[in-house]
């Protein structure tokens, strides 16, 4: 019971400050953000597959229960496209911060009045 609410707990943080960031009015906090919502994603993904410890992950006539491999092929698929993602997103914020002279995500300088 303790070990499904610390993960519960801990995606519920990772998507709250996710969330908050990508909010954000400046491009690094909303890379931070993605990021921090990619991790809540796994951990989701993760404890889909039910929390056990201690068994195989594949079925074993003599194990007496296992642990579904889905969610752990899931999470490596995940991590993989997070990673392009966040590279993407980061060289996209570069483009623009080089472009426009600013990291805001709005593409105005501070100050400057908006349409």
């Amino acid at each position: 019971m303790t070990m499904e609410l610390l993960v519960a707990s801990a995606i519920a943080v990772l998507t709250a400050a996710g969330v908050y960031l990508v909010l954000r009015g400046r491009t690094f906090p909303v890379v931070l953000g993605l990021a921090f919502l990619s991790y809540a994603i796994n951990l989701f993904l993760f404890a889909m597959g039910r929390l056990v410890i201690d068994q195989p992950p594949i079925y074993d006539k003599a194990a007496e229960a296992y642990t579904d491999p889905l969610p752990q092929a899931l999470v490596l698929t995940a991590i993989v496209i997070a990673f392009g993602m966040t590279a993407f997103v980061v060289i996209l914020a570069l483009r623009t911060y080089l472009e426009t002279g600013t990291d805001q995500v709005d593409g105005h300088k501070d100050g400057e009045a908006q349409p």
